[in-house]
């Protein structure tokens, strides 16, 4: 085993850090063949984002990202209208987006507990967030840019469990 390091010529000017908008207090009901979940953080200081990164389980069908700025304007980041638990992908945007303090990234994801879904496990049972895959998640990962003296804390403050910004 070998590994190198690479020491850099000045102090870094931004660090970057991942965190999620979450929500772990939905039930999805048996046989719901399209069942809406949100989720959002709002942003406490300036940043970048860098990526986003949907992830939901075996009923998981569709998810979406929006920026609401602090005008009140809306912004689609992204759309994932057949999400596959089998495909979970990195977006990595061309280019950094500046998002404002203020800004509240939203989350909304649809979930098919129906008997149509090949993938579902039990579509009699209501389902709740777990761990394991006969159980779900809906978690959208972000991938954030911020200034290399500020702290992730600055950004987004830390919750209890329960809340939608998870530690």
């Amino acid at each position: 085993t070998r590994f190198g390091l690479v020491f850099a010529k000045r102090p870094p000017v931004e660090r970057v850090f991942k965190a999620g908008a979450s929500n772990d207090t939905f039930v999805i009901p048996p046989g719901a063949p399209s069942h809406p979940v949100d989720a959002s953080i709002t942003l406490q200081a300036d940043c970048k984002l860098i990526s986003m990164r949907p992830h939901m389980h075996l009923r998981g069908k569709s998810m979406e990202f929006r920026a609401v700025y602090p005008t009140g304007e809306k912004e689609l980041l992204l759309r994932v209208p057949r999400y596959d638990f089998n495909w979970q992908w990195d977006y990595v945007l061309e280019s950094p987006k500046p998002l404002p303090k203020g800004t509240r990234i939203e989350v909304s994801g649809t979930f098919d507990n129906s008997a149509n879904n090949p993938a579902n496990p039990d579509p009699v049972a209501a389902v709740r967030w777990g761990d394991q895959t006969w159980e779900e998640m809906l978690t959208g990962q972000v991938e954030l840019a911020i200034d290399a003296k500020a702290r992730r804390q600055d950004v987004l403050p830390v919750t209890r469990v329960g809340s939608s910004n998870r530690r």
